[in-house]
Parts: C-alpha cells; sequence; structure tokens
C-alpha cells in the first residue's frame, strides 16, 4: 500500500491566536524568495518588506518580527498578500521553517525576540 504524505498546513504550526484575526498581519515579502509556511521572517528596515530570518544581516532581517501564516511564492516579484503571525500566539516548534546554516544560539536568539512580540514558541505535543 502506498503511504501518503500531507504537506504542514496551518493547523501543525499555529496552537493558538487571538480572536478577530488580531494576531495576523498583512505584509509585503521581497521579491527573490521562495519561503515556505512556517518560515520565521525579519523585516527590512529601509522597505519593511519580509525576508527570511537572517542573523548575519545589517538590515533589519536579522531580528525575528513573526512567522509566515502561508507559503509565499515571491520569486519574482515582492507580494504584498503574505500573512504574518505578528502577536499574541503560540506557534509549535516543530514547525517552524529556519535558514539554512542557522545555529542553536543564533534560533533561541530569535525565539526571544519573538517572544518578545508575544509569540510563544511551544513543543507540540
Amino acid at each position: 500500500m502506498p503511504t501518503l504524505t500531507q504537506a504542514p498546513n496551518l493547523g501543525d504550526l499555529l496552537k493558538y491566536e487571538a480572536p478577530n484575526l488580531y494576531s495576523r498581519d498583512q505584509a509585503t515579502v521581497a521579491a527573490g524568495q521562495n519561503l515556505p509556511l512556517g518560515a520565521v521572517v525579519g523585516r527590512v528596515t529601509a522597505t519593511s518588506k519580509l525576508k527570511a530570518l537572517d542573523p548575519a544581516a545589517g538590515d533589519g532581517s536579522e531580528v525575528a518580527v513573526g512567522v509566515l501564516a502561508l507559503a509565499v511564492d515571491a520569486t519574482l516579484i515582492d507580494r504584498e498578500d503574505a500573512i504574518l503571525i505578528a502577536r499574541h500566539a503560540i506557534v509549535a516548534r516543530n514547525a517552524l521553517v529556519w535558514p539554512a546554516g542557522i545555529t542553536t544560539a543564533q534560533q533561541l536568539a530569535a525565539i526571544a525576540q519573538l517572544e518578545a512580540r508575544g509569540i510563544v514558541v511551544r513543543d507540540s505535543a
């Protein structure tokens, strides 16, 4: 019998959010990226656009500002329809998508930044 593998969905990531979509913001993802659901993102200070978290950057994207609630393909153009979990939420640690090469210390720093914004990262049960 073949095995069926289902892609992650919002229920895998988001374990709690405030009523009336208070936890969510609509945001713009900068062109040149294809980010999956659960990607931890930073905001470029000069443009206010989201990019994948980059702890080595100096443009603002080194600070975690939220987690994408949907996959966003901005490979060719900026995408203004991204949904960002930005505040007052609980997300599953195993559903977060980190940039390649991120260290444990950098992950812990980013989780602390998310928690400062009211986004609690928990192990899912």
